[in-house]
């Protein structure tokens, strides 16, 4: 038994060791791929389909400040003000799965940033629990502006297409910086299903859900990340 809880005990330093080293280093080193992005490669070869993996990653200086403001309007409007998990959001989403077939996720900016840097994507709660813990760790290690920065640099615009500042070039043929408020509602309205909807499929969908965020960004103003502290 004591050999057992020896070896248990190893196990646990590791991960925590190298769980919190990664998410560390992440502070000031761009992930250089994702699990997600992984995934999509076998899923295009599996499918016989070229492998496409276009990324180009932008600091977040050289990002519209309306494409932040999109998405935060879009995803998660109490970004600046949560500690990783809005609790509403969630009591919400879960009391809307009950009676409704289209499913409500609840998560987070920075939960997704969780799941999309350090996690392959899974429904079970085994994957949900290392998603918190990866967001609690996120959030204490990391700035609001550093967890948007990667989150932005990350996410999938489209079959192959990750990022705002390669998905700015093949959508509107212009860089991050120079995006619209529409045109960041645009992408930012896409982010449930990215490769049905995107500007070059012009799903309905898309245009709908698009409008409502323009209104939303009106709403919410400008967001400000540099002032804003983990709480």
């Amino acid at each position: 038994m004591k050999k057992f809880w020896r070896i248990i005990r190893t196990i646990i330093i590791i991960f925590f060791s190298v769980t919190i080293g990664l998410v560390i280093i992440y502070k000031w080193v761009n992930p250089p791929i994702t699990p997600l992005m992984i995934i999509r490669c076998f899923e295009q070869k599996k499918e016989g389909k070229p492998i496409r993996l276009e990324k180009k990653w932008v600091p977040i200086e050289e990002i519209s400040p309306y494409m932040i403001q999109a998405v935060v309007a879009a995803e998660d409007n109490k970004f600046t003000k949560h500690f990783g998990f809005d609790m509403e959001a969630i009591k919400y989403a879960k009391e809307y799965n009950k009676t409704h077939k289209r499913k409500l996720g609840g998560s987070t900016i920075s939960q997704q940033v969780a799941k999309n840097v350090f996690l392959f994507p899974d429904r079970s709660w085994v994957r949900k629990a290392f998603e918190a813990y990866f967001t609690v760790l996120i959030e204490i290690f990391w700035s609001k502006e550093r967890i948007m920065e990667v989150y932005l640099n990350v996410i999938e615009l489209g079959d192959g297409i990750y990022g705002v500042g390669r998905a700015s070039e093949i959508y509107f043929g212009k860089s991050a910086k120079r995006l619209t408020k529409t045109e960041a509602a645009t992408l930012a309205a896409s982010l449930p299903s990215p490769r049905k909807w995107n500007p070059h499929t012009q799903h309905p969908r898309l245009y709908r859900r698009r409008d409502k965020i323009l209104s939303l960004m009106n709403k919410i103003g400008p967001v400000e990340l540099k002032k804003t502290k983990n709480k």
